[in-house]
């Protein structure tokens, strides 16, 4: 029912929110065919964007996770049938869809299937890149599971020819589309990977709708695959197909020419690349070669490789003034050593006997050659021996007094200092002493 108003008799907004509210509650939920696009999970809420098949219509939907996880999993694109609820927020009017239950239909349906299969092998570690082997860079001998007659096996055969005209392939025919496509693709695989010539394997399919590229999604060929002893490359359909044998496979190639470029090198790059390495080794060893040569002519012109004497003709100088200065030092060094040695022998000869003997002195000895010191030494009529500086003198002791009184029995009237003996040597030293 409309509502009345004017310009002079307006409704109040809230009461407009508020019949809106009720207008779309009226519809109550309803089931609804569309394609997920796009899917959100923030905070135990999951949003969706609904898009209609056929028509250019889109809504965003939220629901929960529970709800989400109830339906398996949904990766974008699948189609679904949705129950969901309109409803109206007073304060913003802003109009939203409430999920209640959702599930897939169709290629959705599939999708989801196709979705779960993936995450329970990715969780056993099929898709792991560690498991995955590498390519041979030029393989003896190359396996092909494809169509008989078809225009996979064509473009790769034709493109191995033109890349690498001397590769060998083996061709093992098999149905790729169909009820036995699977059987027969496992017992083709397992035939080339038992054949020791073959070091590289390629499953090669063209495009097709999600129905026939879904036995390359089957369980049992990926594992079959998962389990080849051979590398294996996976090129089934066109890039944007993603069938599981391309996550299992050792390398995935996005069409059967792309797989075909991937297993053998283009021998005509290759010849450039030859050439090309060649010409830069060339480049190199001259480049090399000129700059030894260069190094080595300012070498030569170093003018100690000219004249190598030269550099020794600015040492003369100073090894003669080093010579010298040795010979002075030599000499001072003498000089000085000289005069210490005269200084010490004429110490020594002035403490010498023979010093002492020729100043006039003379040492007496007894029988024995003992030292006499003292009077008390010898006894009167004892022989001495009297060492001069030119001879010894034999003597005996005829008497002795000491020095304040005269000869022994002398008359002191006698004693006259001035009859001494000139021979008494003994009273000439003390008086000299």
């Amino acid at each position: 029912m409309a509502l009345d108003s004017s310009p002079d008799n307006p409704q109040p907004l809230r009461v407009i929110a508020l019949a809106v509210q009720q207008w779309v509650g009226q519809l109550g939920a309803v089931w609804v065919e569309a394609q997920i696009v796009e899917i959100n999970n923030r905070g135990g809420r999951a949003y969706l964007t609904l898009r209609d098949p056929t028509a250019d219509v889109s809504v965003s939907v939220s629901t929960t996770s529970a709800v989400l996880d109830a339906a398996g999993p949904l990766p974008a694109g699948s189609r679904v049938t949705a129950w969901i609820k309109p409803n109206v927020w007073t304060k913003t009017g802003r109009l939203s869809y409430d999920c209640r239950e959702i599930r897939p239909t169709g290629e959705g349906r599939l999708l989801a299937q196709l979705e779960q299969r993936k995450r329970m092998l990715q969780a056993e570690g099929l898709f792991d890149p560690s498991r995955k082997a590498k390519l041979p860079l030029l393989p003896a001998g190359i396996g092909l599971v494809t169509g008989q007659g078809t225009a996979a096996e064509r473009d790769v055969i034709d493109t191995i020819a033109a890349r690498w005209p001397q590769a060998y392939v083996r061709t093992v025919h098999a149905r790729v589309q169909g009820d036995t496509t699977v059987t027969e693709v496992i017992g083709a695989l397992q035939r080339l990977d038992n054949d020791p010539t073959i070091e590289v394997i390629i499953i090669a399919r063209g495009g097709g709708s999600l129905d026939d590229l879904l036995p390359f999604s089957d369980e049992s060929l990926a594992r079959a695959v998962a389990a080849a002893r051979t590398p294996v490359i996976s090129a089934i359909g066109h890039q944007t197909d993603t069938p599981i044998l391309d996550l299992v496979a050792d390398v995935r190639a996005f069409t059967p020419t792309d797989a075909a470029k991937q297993v053998v090198p283009d021998i005509a790059e290759e010849r450039t690349r030859l050439m090309q390495a060649r010409a830069r080794l060339d480049q190199a060893i001259v480049g090399r070669i000129e700059r030894e040569t260069q190094q080595l002519a300012a070498l030569r012109s170093r003018p100690v490789l000219q004249d190598p004497t030269a550099s020794f003709r600015g040492h003369e100088d100073v090894l003669a003034r080093l010579r010298d200065r040795l010979d002075h030092a030599v000499d001072r060094h003498l000089e000085r050593a000289s005069a210490e040695l005269g200084r010490s022998l004429a110490q020594v000869r002035a403490m010498s006997p023979k010093a002492t003997l020729e100043r006039g002195y003379a040492i007496l000895a007894d029988a024995d050659r003992a030292s006499v010191t003292s009077v008390d030494d010898v006894e009167v009529g004892a022989p001495l021996s009297a060492y001069l500086a030119d001879g010894v003198l034999d003597l005996e002791v005829l008497g002795h007094h000491s020095p304040d009184t005269g000869p022994p029995h002398a008359d002191p009237t006698d004693a006259d200092p001035t009859d001494a003996d000139p021979t008494d040597t003994h009273a000439e030293d003390e008086e000299t002493a």
